[in-house]
């Protein structure tokens, strides 16, 4: 298992594409950070504003949870690279011959996966947080950076973008062609869950299904909600979330094992 390990960390620092993406987090989030926060803050003194007014320490929170809310398909993106480019690239043959044990290839993966997850967790905070804290300490009533709640909070954003990375890597498993990969990823965080979460808030009955939606479930772990703080739901409580999360990423891993990781990929 160590040489399994040690062999996915070679393949993973060997291109540009972890740090690339990392990069690309970072910086998306420092511009949506930074736009939120001013959103946010002139909200709280206008009546008429569009956004509903948030102030004190849930604006602080709200704007650093936007790491996951807005951030986590590159997480996703990430892990799932982990399997797919395998697939991409025909060298997933030479893995398995190499270490025939395909449990032992995707667990590596998968503990691979964990690393590169805080990776982008940290830069994902650094990059909302280090955009964000002066716009709040500008225009609102302040960063609320001494605040435990607000450190854990940001904590517990990296906690999550950790699991992302976990998925993203089952997700792989299960969805080996990187392009398809890439697309659903996309569409699906960018749009269906998003919109998913609104309908079903906005429904008698099913607005607790929502609160089982993987975005949805990350945002409870990390116990604020951009989409909670504007009316659209309520939150799983933390370690139920945790418990939820953990099932997305079991049960993809498990899916990928029993059909991609079964068949005869020589």
């Amino acid at each position: 298992m160590v040489a399994a390990i040690r062999s996915e960390l070679t393949k993973l620092t060997s291109t540009r594409m972890w740090w690339v993406l990392a990069l690309a987090m970072c910086g998306y989030l420092a511009f949506i950070g930074a736009v939120m926060a001013f959103a946010l803050t002139v909200a709280a003194g206008d009546a008429t504003a569009a956004l509903a007014p948030v102030e004190g320490e849930a604006a602080a929170t709200t704007v650093y949870g936007l790491v996951n809310a807005v951030g986590y398909a590159f997480p996703l993106l990430a892990g799932s690279m982990l399997m797919t480019s395998e697939f991409r690239h025909r060298t997933i043959t030479q893995t398995l011959l190499v270490e025939p044990r395909r449990t032992v290839v995707l667990v590596a993966k998968l503990a691979v996966s964990v690393p590169l997850g805080l990776v982008y967790g940290v830069a994902g905070a650094a990059g909302i947080v280090g955009a964000a804290a002066p716009v709040l300490a500008w225009r609102g009533d302040g960063a609320h950076l001494g605040s435990g709640e607000v450190w854990r909070v940001i904590a517990l954003t990296v906690v999550v973008t950790v699991l992302w990375t976990v998925i993203g890597t089952g997700f792989g498993a299960v969805l080996t062609q990187q392009v398809a990969a890439i697309v659903v990823i996309l569409v699906f965080t960018q749009f269906v869950e998003p919109v998913a979460r609104v309908a079903l808030g906005a429904i008698d009955g099913l607005d607790r299904v929502a609160m089982f939606l993987p975005g949805a479930a990350a945002d409870g772990l990390i116990g604020s909600a951009f989409f909670a703080e504007m009316g659209e739901g309520e939150l799983l409580p933390r370690w139920a979330a945790g418990l939820v999360l953990l099932a997305y990423a079991a049960g993809l891993a498990l899916v990928g094992r029993l059909t991609t990781l079964r068949r005869d990929l020589g």
